[in-house]
């Protein structure tokens, strides 16, 4: 298994695409379209050339995760597209937890980043037990002190502070 931030490659960029729709739609049943998500198709624009991050988690080359790092200001990061085919959930791959290292040790090394803000659909309970495990708190969008894009509309908001 490898984590890599090359997401120029137009195959890795399909197989990403059929991640998100199989998590967001066949699993969650969300009913999200991709021309809801344009930060997909502008990885380097939208994450990479803020000062965020995005990466895939390959196996024999095929991309069976990601997790992206969007950077909304010195302060303020987002954890967004945070996505692994079942399989490789829990025990023993685990890429949840890898991901989630990688994405936090690049908040703790690359960036002066103190807060770090999530959505999740509120159904996903799997996925909020997971962010309540790393230490993320649930939060009302009403203290949400920031705006950025989510898809999915009935999203519970979670907010972690970094620790050095």
């Amino acid at each position: 298994m490898k984590i890599s931030c090359d997401v120029t490659d137009p195959h890795r960029l399909a197989e990403l695409v059929d991640l998100i729709m199989y998590c967001q739609n066949t699993e969650a049943h969300l009913d999200i379209k991709m021309a809801e998500q344009p930060d997909v198709f502008a990885i380097p624009a939208y994450y990479q050339a803020t000062g965020g991050q995005f990466w895939l988690a390959l196996d024999s080359g095929h991309v069976v995760g990601s997790i992206g790092l969007l950077k909304l200001n010195e302060q303020v990061g987002v954890l967004k597209k945070f996505f692994t085919y079942p399989s490789y959930r829990g025990r023993p791959q685990r890429l949840g937890q890898r991901l989630y290292e990688t994405f936090l040790n690049e908040v703790k090394t690359q960036t002066k980043i103190t807060t770090i803000i999530l959505d999740t659909p509120r159904a996903e309970t799997r996925s909020h037990y997971f962010y309540e495990k790393q230490g993320f708190q649930q939060i009302s969008r009403a203290d949400l002190k920031v705006a950025y894009p989510f898809p999915d509309r009935d999203s519970l908001i979670y907010q972690k502070t970094v620790t050095r």
